[in-house]
């Protein structure tokens, strides 16, 4: 039985039905051949590659109004972003959060602030659309507190109705409840800055009243029902509350100095770019932050800052500007390199070797926030962005040590030290149940994800069984595959997988990516074809690919089991399905050609697949991610090893 997608996100392209081997394998050589030009001709001249990474209009809407707070917006940016976000709106007026998703409040809200900004009329047909369904939806009362946050800046919300947040965290040591290092290392960047944003509670003048977004304009902040108080949300409402009295009687020498370490931990996090951990968010924040902490425009630190936001903006043809979240050139370089190496690339091919000293650069030395945690551990990891010393992560670390591997470089001495600090590094990351986290160890704090603050997305970092694959994958290349840490590490993986057959992804939708990390891993590490795990993994596959030959999953399916791995077929998650099958010893099944066949017939004239689909995800449903390199790297993988087996993918050159 195969599965079939939903008719409002399938284009069907027809079925592929059976096809003998030699066809398909004559096709995939074609395929492949084109798809490999296509990504040579990518790489940057330094050796890296990156891809557009695209997520939502949040992004340039929070941008437009970040400039608007500090005074810097100009006419320029302002049509740009104003231009691209119009080009996101549904037909019905709504902004969704990812292709052919459901409206969201947030991001609507956002984006029509950010348009009446840009000097669209409230009543011009796409804002009054916008509005009605704002209002349908509770509008602004039931947006997000972020949203709330940057509407608070302007006197769209009151301050007194948001979520307190005291600077004095600050102070609060690591092993008490609620501490900086609980939160991930995205929450913690922004968490901190703001807690200097809500002590200030500053209001610039509102350019223009939203009374449309209101729906009792006359009582814009209606209170919200309170939970039961031996219920854990009622609980932490009630914390808030005490939060909200503190604020009343805080020692003022203390909220002071907790307002000048706040600033400092800040400022020491700043990256040599001048972002924050590379990515954008903590970056508005805390610019916001030192702004009212008395740093002027033309200071080093601000200006740095500043700067550092223009570059996370992509200009398109059509005249508009789309801000990237974050910037993924280090991940999209390890998985170039080893898409090409799959794909039959010389392991000394001088675009290889050029990939690998980019890399080699980019390891970090620097100790950051995961040494709280493994004070005593050396550094030696990689990070995702070009900029980002202080938070490197597992995920990258290992493929970049897969890649490495799969280079004969001039210089053996130097990339095998650097392997060396990496697995050392990954190893002392291993979290105490035996699986891994993607920037920290043991962030498995129950606490943080109560917070009323903390709606917007996973906070925590616990482990998860797409990032302990890689690293099971890495341990297995470097012939680790029987040390005491990698079997405990198979042993969290096999206890982590589905009745169904599948894995839950983290970091990539969903179980399709999940599914697609794990086998390959297993195998590699050892574990035969025959095994239950990977067999059960086999037929979860087989049975939920989609009638064209490919697999798609949509979003979704991280919030309604209805959906899992149902949705448009996409090149990154047909590749995704078919490196498991591969690795599973599959290569000669139906499923496998099928897949194969599917990734031929839909290829585009340049070499690329079309895919509007986002599948990456950021914090799961709640923040989504659309690499535009997946559609490039991940076929290019799984067609190589079609073509070439698996066998050498964990073999040093």
């Amino acid at each position: 039985m195969t599965a079939t997608t939903n008719g409002s996100t399938t284009a069907s392209r027809g079925p592929a039905g059976p096809a003998g081997p030699d066809a398909v394998r004559a096709a995939a050589e074609q395929v492949t051949a084109r798809a490999v030009e296509r990504l040579l001709a990518l790489q940057d001249g330094a050796g890296w590659w990156k891809g557009d990474l695209e997520t939502n209009v949040t992004m340039d809407a929070e941008d437009l109004l970040l400039r608007e707070f500090l005074g810097v917006r100009d006419q320029r940016i302002t049509d740009a972003a104003a231009r691209y976000i119009r080009s996101q709106q549904r037909e019905d007026g709504i902004w969704a959060t990812f292709h052919g998703g459901p409206g969201e409040l947030s991001a609507t809200v956002e984006a029509y602030v950010a348009l009446r900004l840009a000097g669209d009329a409230p009543d011009a047909p796409h804002m009054a659309a916008a509005a009605d369904w704002i209002r349908t939806q509770g509008g602004i009362a039931a947006t997000r507190v972020f949203t709330r946050i940057w509407l608070a800046l302007f006197g769209w919300w009151r301050w007194q109705d948001l979520p307190e947040m005291p600077p004095e965290l600050i102070y609060l040591p690591k092993w008490f409840p609620l501490n900086i290092y609980d939160f991930g290392c995205w929450a913690r960047q922004t968490i901190v800055p703001l807690t200097v944003v809500c002590a200030h509670r500053p209001v610039r003048p509102a350019p223009f009243p939203l009374d449309e977004l209101h729906t009792d304009p006359d009582h814009p902040s209606p209170p919200r029902p309170r939970a039961r108080p031996t219920s854990w949300e009622g609980a932490f409402q009630r914390l808030d509350r005490a939060l909200h009295g503190y604020r009343k009687t805080a020692v003022r020498p203390l909220r002071r100095a907790a307002l000048r370490s706040a600033g400092r931990w800040i400022i020491e996090r700043q990256e040599n770019d001048g972002s924050w951990g590379g990515i954008q968010p903590p970056a508005v924040y805390s610019m916001i932050a030192l702004r009212l902490l008395g740093y002027d425009l033309d200071h080093p630190v601000l200006r740095a800052g500043l700067e550092s936001l223009d570059r996370f903006a992509v200009w398109r043809d059509d005249g508009s500007r789309m801000v990237e979240a974050c910037q993924s050139p280090v991940w999209d370089t390890c998985l170039a390199t080893i898409a090409l190496a799959d794909a039959g690339l010389p392991a000394d091919h001088p675009a290889l070797v050029k990939a690998a000293d980019w890399m080699l650069d980019e390891q970090v030395s620097k100790v950051g926030d995961w040494s709280v945690r493994r004070p005593q551990l050396p550094s030696g990891g990689w990070a995702f962005e070009f900029h980002n010393d202080t938070y490197p992560d597992v995920d990258d670390t290992a493929e970049v040590i897969l890649a490495l591997r799969r280079v004969q470089h001039p210089d053996p001495k130097r990339l095998n030290a650097a392997v060396e600090r990496g697995v050392r590094w990954t190893l002392g990351m291993q979290s105490r149940n035996g699986a891994w986290a993607a920037f920290d160890a043991d962030n498995t704090s129950p606490f943080p994800n109560r917070l009323p603050f903390c709606d917007f997305g996973e906070v925590i970092d616990p482990p998860s069984a797409d990032v302990t694959a890689h690293a099971v994958e890495m341990l297995a290349a470097v012939g680790r595959h029987h040390d005491v840490r990698t079997r405990r590490a198979i042993g969290w993986l096999l206890a982590a997988q589905e009745p169904s057959g599948a894995w839950f992804g983290r970091w990539g939708v969903n179980y399709v990516y999940g599914t697609g990390s794990v086998v390959p891993a297993l195998t590699a590490a050892g574990l035969p074809a025959t095994h239950p795990a990977i067999r059960r993994a086999v037929r979860w596959l087989e049975r939920v690919q989609n009638d064209d030959g490919g697999w798609g999953e949509d979003l979704r399916s991280y919030r309604d089991p209805d959906w899992i791995a149902r949705g448009a077929s996409t090149a990154s998650q047909t590749a995704w399905a078919l490196l498991a099958l591969l690795a599973a010893g599959e290569r000669e099944s139906q499923a496998v050609r099928r897949g194969v066949r599917w990734l031929a017939e839909t290829q585009c004239e340049d070499g690329s697949w079309e895919e509007p689909h986002f599948t990456g995800t950021g914090f799961p449903w709640d923040f989504s991610i659309n690499y535009h390199l997946y559609r490039l790297v991940f076929p290019v993988a799984a067609l190589g090893r079609y073509l070439h087996g698996c066998e050498h993918t964990t073999r040093t050159p």
